[in-house]
């Protein structure tokens, strides 16, 4: 089973709960991917041993300037923008470009090539506790954080990683990227739910609303977390009832889980109690995506 934490804004305990998560499900072979490739913080928690490494490249297009024409077809074909064409002379921003090819493959002239731009790097290795871990490393510098997430989802599978990647007992936890730009959309393709964590402000619904409306169009199974829960006015809580997204638990704002989350302990070591309260959530929401319960 693949579940994506995921919210609408940075900051409402996604590392915190996916983390967790992780380390309630001891009785299963789990692989956790760190897919906040940007700022990767999950490791400040699980404290794997990481040994293994793969640089990322992108393919980006170098002209050959005897055979261009500066006809401007390339330009015309990206739709990133990453192509102009000045004075008959192709400028390429590498920085703006995907990697899809298509002005490579377009040019009438074959006057493109391509060469592998360094993307970042993919890491992987264990925790004490037995959990695989994986994480993506995008450069700094970098605008395009999918490309890595997409591999590091791919990589990440491979029996030598992760031995127990075909079997039915698996579990993968995506720790998503903030937001619902093309990152999450990416961490989140291919996932069997959504747990989204959010809190009870107007910042922590405003964002929620927006993490809903895309699983949503992703016709994903979705149940919420009210991290830092506390006295508000039910708003956060309205929204969930008529959007049929169930409340699958609670986590109080209290000083003493702020102090040990933000020294690197994890939820369950603080408030061993959670580890039991992770462990029903998981089961729940197996029956959740069981039953197709969408949002």
């Amino acid at each position: 089973m693949r579940i994506a934490v995921a919210s609408g804004k940075g900051g409402t305990g996604k590392t915190t709960i996916a983390t967790g998560l992780a380390l309630a499900l001891e009785d299963r072979p789990v692989l956790f991917l760190d897919c906040d490739v940007e700022a990767p913080n999950a490791h400040l928690i699980l404290r794997p041993e990481l040994i293994w490494r793969q640089q990322v490249d992108r393919p980006v297009p170098v002209v050959n300037q005897t055979r261009c024409t500066g006809c401007g077809h390339c330009a015309e074909i990206c739709r990133y923008h990453a192509i102009a064409v000045m004075s008959g002379k192709v400028l390429v921003f590498p920085e703006l470009c995907h990697g899809c090819g298509s002005c490579v493959a377009n040019c009438p002239e074959a006057a493109l090539s391509e060469y592998g731009r360094p993307l970042g790097v993919l890491e992987a290795g264990s925790t004490k506790t037995g959990i695989t871990f994986a994480r993506g490393v995008l450069e700094i510098g970098e605008l395009s954080a999918s490309p890595i997430i997409r591999q590091l989802k791919k990589w990440a599978v491979r029996t030598e990683l992760f031995p127990h990647a075909l079997s039915p007992e698996a579990v993968e936890i995506r720790d998503a990227p903030p937001g619902t730009s093309c990152p999450v959309v990416e961490t989140l393709r291919g996932a069997d739910f959504a747990l989204l964590v959010s809190e009870p402000t107007p910042f922590g619904l405003h964002d929620l609303r927006l993490i809903v409306e895309l699983v949503h169009e992703m016709n994903l199974p979705a149940g919420v977390i009210i991290n830092r829960d506390m006295a508000n006015d039910g708003a956060l809580e309205r929204f969930c009832v008529e959007a049929n997204l169930p409340v699958l638990m609670r986590i109080p704002l209290e000083r003493d889980i702020g102090q040990a989350l933000a020294a690197g302990q994890p939820l369950t070591a603080v408030r061993p109690a959670y580890g039991m309260a992770l462990r029903n959530l998981f089961e729940h929401i197996q029956l959740l995506e069981a039953r197709g319960i969408r949002t």
